[in-house]
């Protein structure tokens, strides 16, 4: 029967101070471990070995210029790029300045929407119905709230 004190080596070791777990019981029988274990084997020395084979053959430090004779990588040529970091300091670009013809559009079309709220409305005659007013704003959205249940809608989890 086991003693229940604590030994002074460990609850795993022996009172000789050796390890006194059972090995482990596999349900794999043995060729299969090892047909299992050479497949994994052989597939890390194959993912080194392309890795070795598709290093460059000179490493650059960050910053550092790339070689331009005997690259391995070729610039891209990419007019329209622009780092990401320079949107986040500079913020968004500056729309495109309006064109003469753009602004006399655009002082036309204050100026009719000006005559039409200025043009006096038609009154309601008593057989027919009043003319519609100008399409009213849509009341504001509500701000959404946090919804706090109470006791008695709360269920037990299981």
């Amino acid at each position: 029967m086991l003693d229940a004190r604590p030994r002074k080596n460990g609850p795993f070791r022996d009172a000789d101070g050796r390890i006194r777990v059972r090995h482990m019981q596999w349900t794999m029988p043995l060729r299969t471990r090892q047909i299992v274990a050479g497949l994994i084997g052989l597939s890390a020395l194959t993912a080194f070995v392309l890795g070795i084979v598709n290093a460059p053959s000179r490493g650059r430090l960050p910053g550092e210029k790339a070689a331009e004779s005997g690259g391995s990588a070729a610039a891209i040529q990419a007019t329209e790029a622009t780092p990401l970091s320079q949107d986040r300091f500079e913020g968004p670009p500056s729309p495109a300045p309006l064109t003469d013809e753009q602004k006399a559009a655009l002082e036309a079309e204050k100026l009719a929407k000006a005559e039409a709220e200025a043009a006096p409305r038609p009154a309601a005659t008593p057989g027919q119905p009043a003319a519609p007013a100008a399409a009213a704003a849509p009341p504001p959205t509500p701000t959404p709230t946090l919804q706090q249940p109470t006791l008695a809608q709360e269920q037990p989890v299981f």
